[in-house]
C-alpha cells in the first residue's frame, strides 16, 4: 500500500500519441535494445534461434550487477534467484525439443518480494522478521508463471510491509533492502510500495515484474518511473501466497514497458483459486487479453476527465491538455471535466477497514510460514523493538500497533466502515459519474511529479488518483503520459466493475489505441553511461567548501535517455567531487574511487 498523504481518488489513463509522433519524428529508427526489447519481439528472435532464455537472463544479470548493484545502484533487487540460469536452460532445451511451450517461455520476470515462491529465495516482505526459511509452495500466480514458462529472474525491494508500517514512512525503503532509487533522478522517490518491480521495468533490468496494490502501490510507482502497471479488478488474480495487508482491497498485478506486455503477463496470472473465494469467477472469463488491445479502441467511446487530481499544477495540468487533445484525435468522445462524488469521504472508513483486516489477514498468512522468527503480528511488533536500530531508524511501526489494538472482524465498527467505504467508492462514486454523464471510462492524471527523498520525516505526498478503484476493487491502468522537469507522469483509466474481467478486458481495448505510441513515447536507455558521475540521494546534506567544487558540464543530447539533463560528466579538475543541494555528486571512475554511495547506504540492510 502506498500511504495516500492526500486522499484524493481518480484515474486516467491516457497516452500522448502526439508526444510519441513527434519523438518518432526527431529520432531516427535504430534497433530495439534486447534490454528493452517486448515479449513478441524476445519471442520471435528465440523461434528464429538468433537467442536464447539462457542468453537473455545473462544478459539481464549483468546488467543488474552493473546498474543495480553498482554504477548508480538503484537498488531495486533485493535477492536473485539462484536457479534462473537453470530454468533458462530447461526452457532452452524443451524449444530445441520441439516441446509445446507456454505464452512466457524464456521471459524472465522478477517478483515483488511479498510474493511466495517455493524454492530457495526468501519472502520478507522486506522485513528481517521474515527473513529465514523460504515460503513452502509458490504462491498460484507464480505457479501460473512458471507453467508459463516464466523464468523467475528474482524479487525486488519494496516499502517495507507494502508501506503498511508507519504513517512517516519513505517509499521504497525496507530494513532489509534499503532505499530503491528512481532511475529518472536518482534523488527522488521512486514511490511504492512496489517499488523495485517498477525500477527493475523501467530501468531495463527484466522484461517485466510483478508488484501488488492495496491502494496505489502499482499506480504511483508505475507512473513516477515511466511504465504501465495494471491493477485489476479485485479477485481475478489469487492472493494466497501474497503477504497481506487487507483481503477487501488487495491484488497482484503488471507491470512492463508497454500494454502488450502487460496484458501478456496478466493474461496469465489471472484464474480462480479455491483458497481465495474473491476468485471463484475468475476462470468463467478466462480470456487473453492481448487480443483486446485494438488500434481502434477508443473510437467512439466516452471518456470523462477528472481534473480534480492535477491538483491546480500548471504543469500536470499541460500534460493533462496533451493528453485530452490525444484522446479525441483518436475519436474519443471526451467529457471535459467531470466530477467523481465522496472523494474525500471514505478515507476514515478505509483506513479503519484495513487496520481491522491487516492483523486478521497477517496472523492468517504467518500461520502458513515455518522457520521465520514470527508468527504474529505481535511478534512483528516485538521484533522490531528488539531490532529497532536495523528496522526502526528512521521511522516507526504506528500502523501496526493501531492494528494489533483492533477487535475481530465481526466487529460492527469494522462492517460499517467496510460497507460505506465500499459504497461510496464505487456505487455513489465511480458509477455515479460514469451513470450520471454516460461515460465509458475516467482519465486523470495518476500521480503528480515524483518528490524528493526524504528518509527522516518520510514521504511528502501530493495528489494521488488511485483510491477510487482500490477502494472498490475497480480495474485500474497507469500508462506513460509525458514528463514535468524530466520527470515522469501517468495517467489512468479507470472503469466500472460490470463483470469480473469484463471491466478489465474494456479497459484495455480502451487504452489499445495508443498501446504503441506510449512505448515510443518513452525514452529508451536507461542507466547505460555508467562511467559517468551520477547525483544521487543524500539524507543529510552538508555545505561544501568552495576549494573543493569540480566543473561540470551537461551532456544534454549526448546522453539519450532518461538521465539526460540530469546525468553529468566530470570535466578533471584538481577537486574530486561536488556536492549540491540534495544531489551528491561522486567522482567518475578513474578519478579517485569512482563510484561512492556508502554513505547514501548508510540505513541499515
Amino acid at each position: 500500500m502506498r500511504r495516500k498523504l492526500v486522499s484524493l481518488p481518480l484515474t486516467l489513463l491516457a497516452l500522448m500519441p502526439f508526444a510519441a509522433a513527434q519523438s518518432a519524428e526527431k529520432s531516427p529508427p535504430r534497433a530495439t535494445p534486447l534490454y528493452d526489447a517486448s515479449i513478441a519481439q524476445i519471442e520471435a528472435r528465440m523461434r528464429a534461434g538468433t537467442l536464447s532464455s539462457v542468453q537473455l537472463t545473462r544478459m539481464f544479470l549483468k546488467r543488474i550487477a552493473a546498474i543495480d548493484r553498482a554504477g548508480p545502484k538503484l537498488n531495486s533487487i533485493i535477492e536473485l534467484n539462484p536457479d534462473a540460469l537453470r530454468e533458462a536452460r530447461r526452457i532452452d532445451a524443451e524449444r530445441r525439443a520441439g516441446k509445446p511451450l507456454g505464452s512466457l517461455a524464456g521471459i524472465p520476470v522478477l517478483l515483488k518480494d511479498n510474493i511466495d515462491t517455493g524454492d530457495r529465495m526468501m519472502t520478507t516482505a522486506g522485513s528481517l522478521a521474515l527473513v529465514g526459511a523460504p515460503a513452502a509452495t509458490d504462491a498460484p500466480l507464480v505457479a501460473r508463471l512458471r507453467a508459463a514458462g516464466a523464468v523467475i529472474l528474482g524479487k525486488t525491494n519494496l516499502s517495507e510491509w507494502a508501506n503498511y508500517r508507519s504513517d512517516h514512512s519513505s517509499s521504497g525503503w525496507s530494513g532489509r533492502g534499503g532505499l530503491t532509487r528512481n532511475p529518472y533522478v536518482l534523488d527522488r522517490t521512486a514511490c511504492g510500495s512496489s517499488s523495485g518491480s517498477a525500477v527493475a521495468v523501467s530501468a531495463g533490468l527484466t522484461t517485466v515484474a510483478v508488484g501488488t496494490e492495496t491502494d496505489g502501490s502499482l499506480i504511483c510507482p508505475g507512473s513516477m518511473n515511466g511504465i504501465v502497471a495494471i491493477k485489476p479488478t479485485l479477485g481475478l488474480i489469487s492472493r494466497t501466497g501474497i503477504v497481506p495487508i487487507a483481503h477487501s482491497q488487495d491484488t497482484a498485478g503488471p507491470m512492463a514497458r508497454d500494454v502488450a506486455d502487460a496484458a501478456a503477463l496478466l493474461t496469465v496470472m489471472a484464474g480462480s483459486d479455491p483458497a481465495d473465494p474473491a476468485t471463484r469467477h475468475a476462470n468463467l472469463h478466462k480470456v487473453d487479453y492481448t487480443k483486446f488491445l485494438q488500434a481502434d479502441g477508443l473510437k467512439g467511446k466516452r471518456i470523462g476527465v477528472v481534473r480534480a487530481f492535477a491538483d491546480g499544477n500548471p504543469a500536470v495540468l499541460r500534460v493533462l491538455d496533451a493528453a485530452v487533445a490525444a484522446l479525441r484525435k483518436a475519436g474519443a468522445i471526451v467529457i471535459d471535466p467531470v466530477v467523481i462524488p465522496h472523494v474525500d469521504d471514505y478515507g476514515k472508513d478505509e483506513n479503519l477497514t484495513l487496520s481491522y483486516e491487516f492483523k486478521a489477514d497477517l496472523n492468517a498468512y504467518l500461520a502458513t510460514r515455518h522457520g521465520i522468527p514470527v508468527k504474529t503480528l505481535a511478534d512483528v511488533i516485538a521484533f522490531n523493538k528488539a531490532h529497532a536500530a536495523q528496522e526502526m531508524p528512521w521511522f516507526g511501526q504506528s500502523l501496526m500497533t493501531e492494528s494489533e489494538a483492533r477487535g475481530p472482524l465481526t466487529d460492527p465498527r469494522y462492517l460499517k466502515a467496510l460497507a460505506a467505504a465500499k459504497r461510496l467508492s464505487g456505487p455513489e462514486g465511480i458509477d455515479a459519474v460514469l451513470r450520471k454523464d454516460h461515460l465509458d471510462a475516467l482519465m486523470a492524471p495518476s500521480n503528480g511529479p515524483a518528490w524528493v527523498v526524504d528518509l527522516v520525516n518520510g514521504d511528502r505526498g501530493g495528489v494521488s488518483s488511485s483510491s477510487p478503484a482500490a477502494v472498490a476493487g475497480y480495474p485500474d491502468i497507469t500508462v506513460p503520459a509525458g514528463f514535468v522537469h524530466g520527470l515522469p507522469l501517468g495517467r489512468e483509466l479507470l472503469r466500472r466493475q460490470v463483470e469480473r474481467a469484463d471491466a478489465d478486458r474494456d479497459r484495455l481495448r480502451l487504452r489499445a489505441g495508443h498501446a504503441r505510441a506510449s512505448r515510443s513515447a518513452v525514452p529508451q536507455a536507461r542507466a547505460d553511461l555508467i562511467t559517468a558521475c551520477m547525483p544521487a540521494p543524500s539524507v543529510r546534506p552538508r555545505p561544501t567548501p568552495p576549494s573543493r567544487r569540480a566543473t561540470w558540464e551537461p551532456l544534454h543530447e549526448s546522453i539519450p535517455g532518461r538521465f539526460r539533463g540530469r546525468l553529468w560528466t566530470c570535466q578533471r579538475a584538481s577537486r574530486p567531487w561536488l556536492e549540491e543541494g540534495l544531489n551528491l555528486f561522486r567522482p567518475c571512475p578513474g578519478q579517485g574511487s569512482g563510484w561512492d554511495t556508502a554513505r547514501l547506504n548508510s540505513q541499515p540492510r
